[in-house]
């Protein structure tokens, strides 16, 4: 193992100042000595400036070579939250400073990317907050490495390729069509690109030399004839901008007239995003990207980014994106960012590539603490059902964050409104309102459970909440089946007010790796197999985890359906887009609703990321801007260059 860190010993002051401050207040040690630590050597990493590297994916077979063990593995989910959050990925780094920076314990925090989404917009950064975060903060929150941009790069050429592919079909002869796809050299000869195999390959055509092919083969290889109302594949951007939800392409004089409806989704919804986050290696991705469809031709035949000819170079504009990013904790222990798909509309969760490598580094009694988004009915679901089964990983533990506020909602408190002052409810004590909110707490811990998985609550901790509520809240976890409850200071104290939770955790995975399933423990289980057919899949999840009295579908939603299993995509993971606000789909249902019917309004196959995509009621695939966005608060300082107002 590598040389240690010295842990960085913070000077707390009170009131907690704002996030940034404390962020900008802590030098962070050169990112090679974070990576020394870890025992990673010089040709592991690959430096972009002082505070950053990537972690190239290469370690994992040497580091295999030497046979070490795997650490515990813990992920981190939450109850349904309110629009402020509460605190989750805070928890997952000050948990993580608790354990290496105070019980010296090998870990590595696994963390999404940011989306600038949220950033700008409602919810701020995601590098933790108070005294547990990820520095520097402003390069968590803002470029970090550029992968999202890769991501967009990426799947914008795709959009682009499919428009023009579409225009030249339209304007053009097969024969035409085929010469300008493979065009003659100088001697006169023609040749297919190495990608243009695998297109005849898919159409079982043998042949290598262009000259061979039959004028139907010509025509079969090169007209896709795409079906301009089944293309599935949208343009993104990384910035919240509802007024891109529905336009019209092709306006300009020299598309002659070639228009269609379109619309733009958020960059980390693009399946690109989930791709990223569920490869296991450069050839892996080569090939998901490839078989990713983008369209539907007329006669019912699915259209992948290969048919298009456009898999490698999307594989070229990733091939950097692919390795994970560290970072460190204001405690200075290590942190690998990996991929930011949205929980509420992709599955969640950040790479496994990133969780495989931690796990590796830590070795046997070390930790990797990995975050999924928002509720557990939906990260943590997605992290089990998709995330675990294409990975072959099982988690030791799964942590619950609830707050004391979180519940009061849930109890039947005032809405929680970002931006706004929060009711008095939310700031005195009222344990009725805490206890009948504990209904939602259960079902979370309920739900983790029927995956085999022990549960630890982290009750994260504010300034408001009084020691009664915080009794009351560890009571009703521990009554749902709970393992452990713990409360949490973290914000306000760091890795310090983090330490019981991490003994805690330590205990847990202690105990679940030691009696094993000889002893009676329960064994890690997925929700559904993946023979079943996709109405199934999709109507155990919502009875089992979201507590539907049944599913209804949208005319559009059966077709598509109908349209997935009969090109042979029936067997692929749920992946559910859903309001992260309630069990439902409507965010107004607080608490533990059940007995509703849960509307899909439509449903997409992303195939090569390896799932199948239900948009749950009104959900949206790209966010809006509230009327106060958190820019107003962000700003440099012109002397010093700091960024100042980011949270």
């Amino acid at each position: 193992m590598g040389k240690s860190v010295r842990n960085h010993e913070l000077k707390i002051v009170s009131p907690t100042p704002a996030d940034i401050v404390i962020a900008q207040s802590v030098t962070p040690v050169p990112i090679s000595e974070i990576a020394e630590s870890l025992g990673l050597q010089s040709e592991d990493i690959a430096l972009y400036g002082d505070t950053k590297a990537k972690v190239k994916l290469s370690v994992l077979d040497r580091i295999g070579s030497e046979k070490r063990g795997r650490g515990y593995y813990v992920v981190v989910g939450g109850i349904s939250p309110t629009p402020l959050g509460e605190g989750k990925s805070t928890t997952t780094v000050g948990v993580c400073q608790a354990l290496g920076g105070h019980l010296s314990k090998k870990v590595v925090t696994c963390l999404r990317q940011p989306s600038q989404g949220p950033t700008f917009g409602i919810k701020g950064g995601a590098a933790g907050g108070g005294y547990s975060q990820v520095i520097p903060m402003e390069e968590f929150n803002l470029h970090l490495t550029g992968d999202i941009h890769a991501i967009t790069a990426a799947n914008n050429l795709l959009a682009a390729a499919i428009d023009a592919r579409m225009f030249h079909e339209s304007t053009q002869s097969d024969a035409a069509l085929f010469n300008r796809l493979c065009p003659a050299d100088k001697s006169g000869k023609r040749s297919f690109a190495g990608v243009m195999m695998r297109r005849l390959r898919k159409l079982g055509i043998e042949k290598k030399d262009p000259a061979e092919l039959t004028a139907e083969e010509k025509r079969q290889f090169a007209r896709l004839d795409m079906d301009p109302e089944r293309i599935t594949w949208k343009r993104v951007m990384d910035t919240n901008d509802r007024f891109l939800r529905k336009i019209t392409v092709g306006q300009g004089p020299d598309e002659k007239g070639f228009t269609r409806q379109t619309g733009f989704d958020i960059a980390v919804a693009s399946e690109i995003m989930a791709v990223l986050a569920l490869t296991t290696s450069l050839a892996d991705l080569r090939e998901r990207l490839g078989r990713m469809v983008v369209a539907t031709s007329k006669a019912g035949d699915p259209i992948t980014a290969d048919d298009l000819g456009v898999g490698g170079a999307l594989t070229v504009l990733m091939k950097d994106a692919i390795h994970p990013t560290l970072m460190q904790t204001l405690e200075r222990t290590p942190v690998l960012v990996h991929a930011g798909p949205f929980a509420n509309i992709a599955h969640g969760n950040s790479s496994i590539v990133a969780d495989q490598i931690a796990l590796q580094l830590v070795g046997d009694g070390g930790f990797v603490i990995t975050e999924a988004g928002f509720g557990a009915d939906i990260g943590l679901e997605k992290f089990f059902n998709i995330k675990c089964r294409y990975s072959g990983l099982q988690p030791d533990c799964a942590v619950l964050v609830a707050t004391v506020r979180a519940l009061k909602m849930h109890g039947g408190g005032p809405p929680v409104v970002a931006g706004r002052p929060l009711d008095r409810a939310y700031v005195e004590e009222n344990l009725d309102l805490v206890r009948k909110g504990c209904c939602n707490l259960a079902r979370h811990v309920e739900n983790a459970k029927l995956f085999g998985v022990p549960v630890v609550v982290a009750i994260n901790k504010f300034g408001t909440d009084t020691q009664e509520e915080l009794d009351a809240v560890r009571a009703e976890a521990l009554a749902a089946g709970a393992n452990e409850a713990v409360v949490t200071s973290h914000f306000a104290e760091g890795g310090k007010g983090a330490v019981e939770l991490a003994l805690a955790l330590e205990r847990v995975c202690r105990e679940k790796r030691e009696s094993g399933s000889s002893s009676g423990s329960e064994e890690f289980k997925f929700l559904y197999p993946l023979d079943l057919s996709i109405k199934e899949k999709i109507a155990a999840i919502a009875t089992k985890i979201y507590r539907a009295s049944d599913v209804s579908y949208s005319p559009e939603a059966e077709e598509q359906i109908a349209i997935y299993e009969r090109q042979g995509f029936g067997q692929l993971p749920i992946c559910m887009a859903k309001t992260q606000y309630s069990f439902s789909h409507d965010a107004a249902l607080k608490g533990a609703p059940s007995g509703f019917v849960l509307p899909i309004r439509e449903v997409r196959a992303s195939v090569g990321a390896g799932f199948i995509y239900p948009i749950v009621g009104t959900m949206s695939t790209m966010p809006g801007l509230p009327t106060r966005p958190c820019f107003y608060d962000i700003d440099i300082d012109c002397v010093t260059g700091q960024v100042v107002g980011l949270s």
